[in-house]
């Protein structure tokens, strides 16, 4: 018998197999598995393969197309009734943070993953294809920025320069890509109908309120500065301390300066991340110090004062110089989307609100092509990029549920 629309099927609801999908995150967790819970799997490295083969086989297995576009993002393609028809997709990202969890990004591929199996065990058959991807290079801890996969298949990223980006260890985009066999010549730049990302919070907001689910407004805006502080270095035992031009003890008023800032800006945040000491010895003063800075604000505006304020911290330091290495708008997602999930979520019976994204997502990239939306589940002690990151078993099936019923119901408002 030929399978039925789900409009004529409404008792058919697929349902995800929750046991199934924590075993999915267990499996993949192996994949650059730290041994303490944790993940390291840096992107385009030997771990980031071999969570690909296995992600590409098993949508192989479910009757998927698979295709990998020139830097390196999956597209794993489930057939509709109406070929025609634009995808819907869904996804997010399989690299991790150096000593990050098992739960950021993965999720999302894995909630599409389930999705998808979902619609095979039951026989139904959306009008839309559904397309599950899996992003290059979203946390940007290897290769700068962050992002660059989503960026270069919505057009905000160049491929060759994107391409052109080398490691700490000299290797370009390129030459890694090729490495693990995942330099693709599927280029399909076709926008979705509607993209919708699964992801834990990163954040305590729903976990301190007892919240089920996130319905994802936006994502804040964020920049990103490279600061270099220029002292002398000198004998730290035959130089006076008022003689000094100590690089690190200037570096140190400005990182307070920052904290500041950041304060003052709420609900903005502002964060140094790295910084280098020269020449990073016992007995030496140190002669520069260099630092990575980031800042986010749900508003254009709200990031233009904490520029300004951060350049007036920067130039209040002698012999300093601030450079801004990137950008992104902050991003508001589709009215239409969002209402079909806080729909969904109220057709599982879970608790829902409305929720901005502080962290960045390739959904911000993806909302400039298609409309947009993203689903929040908990994160135990808003813990994230962190070895203890968690989510309960019961709270990724809640997500997993959640995106079915949401990217069901755009199949039947969109077709």
């Amino acid at each position: 018998m030929m399978d039925q629309p789900l409009a004529s099927r409404p008792g058919s609801m697929p349902r995800i197999d929750a046991a199934q999908l924590n075993a999915d995150i267990e499996a993949t967790a192996h994949f650059g598995g730290a041994g303490n819970g944790g993940v390291s799997r840096l992107t385009l490295t030997p771990e980031d393969k071999a969570v690909r083969d296995w992600f590409t086989a098993c949508c192989l297995e479910l009757g998927c197309n698979v295709g990998v576009d020139p830097i390196g993002n999956l597209f794993a393609c489930y057939p509709g009734r109406n070929p025609a028809l634009p995808a819907i997709m869904t996804g997010s990202h399989l690299d991790t943070q150096p000593g990050g969890g098992r739960y950021d990004g993965i999720l999302g591929v894995l909630a599409g993953l389930a999705v998808l199996r979902a619609l095979k065990s039951s026989g139904l058959v959306t009008e839309h294809p559904l397309t599950v991807v899996n992003w290059t290079n979203e946390e940007g801890s290897r290769f700068s920025p962050a992002m660059f996969g989503s960026g270069v298949h919505a057009g905000a990223t160049a491929l060759d320069e994107a391409l052109a980006v080398r490691d700490h260890a000299g290797i370009s985009v390129g030459q890694a890509l090729e490495a693990i066999g995942y330099r693709g010549s599927h280029v399909d730049r076709q926008a979705p109908v509607a993209y919708v990302e699964l992801h834990i919070e990163q954040g305590p907001v729903l976990e301190a309120e007892g919240i089920a689910i996130g319905a994802v407004t936006g994502v804040q805006g964020l920049r990103w500065f490279d600061v270099v502080i220029e002292g002398t270095e000198s004998h730290a035992g035959s130089t006076p301390m008022a003689n000094r031009r100590d690089a690190l003890t200037a570096a140190a008023r400005l990182i307070l300066d920052v904290e500041a800032i950041g304060r003052a800006h709420a609900p903005g945040v502002l964060t140094v991340g790295h910084a280098d000491t020269f020449p990073n010895s016992r007995n030496v003063v140190p002669g520069q110090v260099s630092l990575q800075i980031d800042m986010r604000h749900p508003s254009e505006a709200g990031l233009d004062a904490m520029e300004a304020a951060l350049r007036q911290a920067v130039a209040g330091q002698a012999d300093s110089r601030i450079e801004r290495i990137w950008a992104k708008k902050p991003v508001a997602f589709d009215p239409a989307c969002i209402e079909a999930v806080r729909q969904a979520a109220a057709d599982c019976g879970l608790s829902c609100r409305d929720i901005a994204s502080g962290a960045g997502h390739d959904a911000a990239h993806m909302a400039t092509l298609a409309p947009t939306a993203m689903i929040f589940i908990p994160s135990r002690d808003g813990l994230s990029h962190n070895e203890r990151e968690y989510s309960s078993p019961r709270q990724c099936a809640d997500g997993a549920a959640v995106l079915l019923r949401t990217l069901l119901e755009l199949d039947r408002r969109l077709a």
